[in-house]
C-alpha cells in the first residue's frame, strides 16, 4: 500500500506501510467540516497558494497533489495550509487525482471537491457544485462551463469539446455538455467506486463511463471558467483532445462492440454496393468494365462485413459477461 512520510507538512509517496490518516484542523463556522478539496497540480507554484487560501475559505481540509514538480509547488502548497501529497516523479494527472481522492476518502469526508491546479475554476463556487452531493440528489456532480452562456469560451475549444462530449455519451450512455470538466464534485458512494484503471488526461471521461456503468447518479451545474491563467494547459489542445478522443473510442469498442464495429462495417458494405451498382451500370451502358472499381467495391462490402460480424460476436461475448457478472 502507498505510504505518506509527514514532514513539514509534506507526505511524499512511498512504498511502505502505515498510512497517517490526515492533520487535525480545528472546525471553523460556516465551513464545510465534511468536504475536502484535492488539487492535482504540477509547477502551479505562482497560483497554488492563493487557490489553497480561497478553498479554506470554504472548507476546512485542502489536499494537494504535487505531481513531481521541479518547481516549489509542494513549498508553497504546505505554507498557504494544504494537506500535501507529493509524488516522486511526474505520474500525470490520472494517477495524481485518484491518489488525491483515495486519500480524501482515507480522512472521512462526506464529499469531496476537486479543482484543477493552474486556477482556471473559481473557488467560490464550490458550494454550488458540492450542495447536491449533500443534499443526496447526486453521486457525481459535474461543473459544466457550457451551461453559462457567459463564460466566454473560445470557438475551437467548444468544437472539440463537443465532439468529446458525443463520443463520451456514446461510449457511457451519459449525455454531459462538459465531459472534460474538472471541477467536480463526488459522493462518499462516488469515493467508494474509483476501482478503474485511467491515464492522464482521460480520467474525466472514464470515470464518467465507470459511474454511468454501476449506476451512479450523475448531475451539472453551471460553473465558470478563466483562461487567462500563467501556466494554461500543460498540453497541446489538439494532442490533448485527440489522446481523449482515441481512448473514449476505445472505451466504445470494449463497451458497445456493436456499435463500433457494426455501424462502420454498415456503412462499408453499403458504400461498396453503390460503387458495384456503378460498375455494372457502366458495363451495361457503355460496354465498359472497371476493374480497379470493381475489385474495390468487393473488399470495402467484405471488410464491412467482417466488421459486423465482428460487432455481432464481441457483443454476444460483452452481453455474455455481464449476466455472468450479476449471476456472481
Amino acid at each position: 500500500m502507498d505510504n505518506f512520510h509527514y514532514y513539514i507538512g509534506v507526505y511524499t509517496l512511498e512504498s511502505a506501510d502505515n498510512a497517517p490518516t490526515g492533520l487535525p484542523i480545528p472546525s471553523r463556522n460556516g465551513i464545510f467540516r465534511d468536504v475536502v478539496v484535492v488539487i492535482p497540480a504540477y509547477n502551479e507554484e505562482l497560483v497554488i497558494g492563493s487557490i489553497v487560501l480561497k478553498a479554506r475559505r470554504i472548507v476546512e481540509r485542502v489536499i494537494v497533489v504535487d505531481d513531481g514538480s521541479p518547481d516549489r509547488t509542494a513549498e508553497v502548497a504546505t505554507y498557504a495550509g494544504a494537506i500535501v501529497l507529493r509524488l516522486e516523479k511526474n505520474m500525470g494527472k490520472a494517477h495524481a487525482l485518484m491518489t488525491g481522492l483515495n486519500h480524501a476518502r482515507d480522512l472521512g469526508c462526506e464529499a469531496a471537491v476537486t479543482l484543477d491546479g493552474d486556477g482556471q475554476h473559481k473557488t467560490q463556487e464550490i458550494p454550488d457544485v458540492v450542495t447536491p452531493i449533500l443534499e443526496g440528489k447526486a453521486d457525481l456532480v459535474i461543473g459544466s462551463r457550457f451551461l453559462s452562456k457567459t463564460n466566454g469560451v473560445p470557438r475551437h475549444r467548444r468544437l472539440g469539446q463537443k465532439v468529446l462530449d458525443v463520443f463520451t455519451r456514446i461510449g457511457s450512455k451519459h449525455s454531459s455538455t462538459d465531459s472534460q470538466s474538472g471541477f467536480r464534485a463526488f459522493s462518499r458512494t462516488a469515493l467508494d467506486n474509483l476501482d478503474f484503471q485511467s491515464s492522464n488526461y482521460n480520467i474525466e471521461s472514464d470515470m464518467i463511463a465507470h459511474f454511468a456503468e454501476r449506476g451512479l447518479r450523475i448531475l451539472e451545474v453551471p460553473t465558470m471558467v478563466r483562461y487567462d491563467v500563467p501556466n494554461k494547459h500543460k498540453k497541446n489542445p489538439v494532442a490533448h483532445g485527440l489522446g481523449v478522443l482515441v481512448r473514449i473510442i476505445n472505451i466504445i469498442s470494449l463497451r458497445r462492440p456493436l456499435l463500433a464495429f457494426g455501424i462502420p462495417g454498415f456503412i462499408l458494405v453499403v458504400g461498396g454496393m453503390i460503387a458495384a451498382l456503378i460498375v455494372f451500370t457502366e458495363l451495361y451502358t457503355t460496354g465498359t468494365f472497371h476493374y480497379i472499381l470493381a475489385l474495390g467495391s468487393a473488399f470495402v462490402v467484405m471488410t464491412g462485413m467482417l466488421l459486423g460480424i465482428a460487432g455481432l460476436i464481441l457483443h454476444s461475448l460483452v452481453y455474455f459477461v455481464k449476466n455472468e457478472r450479476k449471476n456472481i
